[in-house]
């Protein structure tokens, strides 16, 4: 299994991922999120959505390689479109390692040096 989808397993385990966009919604309302992650499958409606919220709380916004049946499989919530990662440590994790994994470059985190300082 890759390193970040490991990742979002540990943060599922945590307590520390929001999963699907009304819970993403709702932790970047309350500040909590430190990274707004959407699938490579994603609407452009859910797209548009994440950034704007993670401007608005000053999350990372990160376009995943991973389609939603793949978050979903960690998850084990269905298929969701939409995660916030909770943790600035583990946010910041998952983005240096989409650096290493990324194959095309339309992946990426926009906003990625913000999880990386909330993490230390």
């Amino acid at each position: 299994m890759n390193r970040n989808l490991q990742l979002l397993g540990i943060a599922r385990k945590a307590g520390l991922l929001a999963i699907g966009g009304e819970a993403a919604s709702e932790a970047a309302g309350s500040g909590k999120a430190a990274a707004i992650i959407v699938s490579s499958d994603a609407s452009e409606g859910a797209i548009r959505r994440a950034k704007k919220e993670s401007e608005f709380c000053g999350a990372a916004y990160v376009a995943a390689p991973y389609t939603s049946a793949e978050l979903g499989a960690i998850t084990g919530r269905g298929a969701p479109a939409t995660l916030a990662i909770l943790d600035a440590g583990l946010a910041a994790g998952f983005v240096e390692g989409l650096a290493d994994y990324a194959p095309d470059k339309d992946s990426g985190a926009e906003g990625a040096g913000n999880a990386q300082r909330q993490s230390g």
